[in-house]
């Protein structure tokens, strides 16, 4: 773990509400306007985000697009409910040759490390430009109530949600 906490340290972590370490690195100086937004914001923003162990990123949705890109580290595991409702879930990172992936707007999404005795080191691009005042922390019972048909489902709901 004493790796984990040397990336925290030098790349000046904090923690992030949904669970995890992050710090803003870039938030672009041009304003756009979108059809998503009633307001006119920066085109993009990128932070690091590490999640250790056994931590994750819990369920939670935003207005914008998010893409992750893979740094270091174990896979991270990403589950979204796609458009028409259903469990999907992908890797990044060495072992899943894969090292990205965007998630649509106002789509729930949550990820874990593959390996809890590791850690899991991204970026994740917002845009338009993230604002914590979109970010929504999704509740258990509300995602088991709306998407949570099948066992599996309700497994990765619970395990991924911090509010009841």
């Amino acid at each position: 773990m004493k790796a984990i906490e040397k990336i925290i340290q030098s790349l000046e972590l904090v923690p992030h509400p949904e669970g995890g370490y992050y710090k803003e690195v870039h938030r672009s100086l041009h304003q756009v306007s979108s059809s998503l937004l009633n307001e006119s914001r920066s085109a993009y923003t990128s932070i690091y985000y590490l999640l250790e162990g056994s931590d994750f990123s819990a369920w939670h949705r935003i207005g914008c697009e998010e893409t992750w890109l893979f740094h270091s580290g174990c896979d991270v595991e990403i589950h979204f409910f796609d458009e028409c409702g259903t469990l999907q879930s992908v890797r990044i990172g060495h072992d899943a040759s894969n090292y990205q992936v965007t998630i649509a707007a106002h789509l729930w999404f949550a990820a874990q490390p593959v390996d809890p005795q590791s850690y899991g080191l991204v970026s994740c691009i917002v845009a338009p430009g993230f604002e914590f005042k979109e970010f929504e922390l999704g509740k258990r019972a509300q995602l088991i109530s709306e998407y949570g048909s099948s066992p599996k489902t309700r497994d990765v709901i619970e395990a991924l949600t911090r509010i009841p």
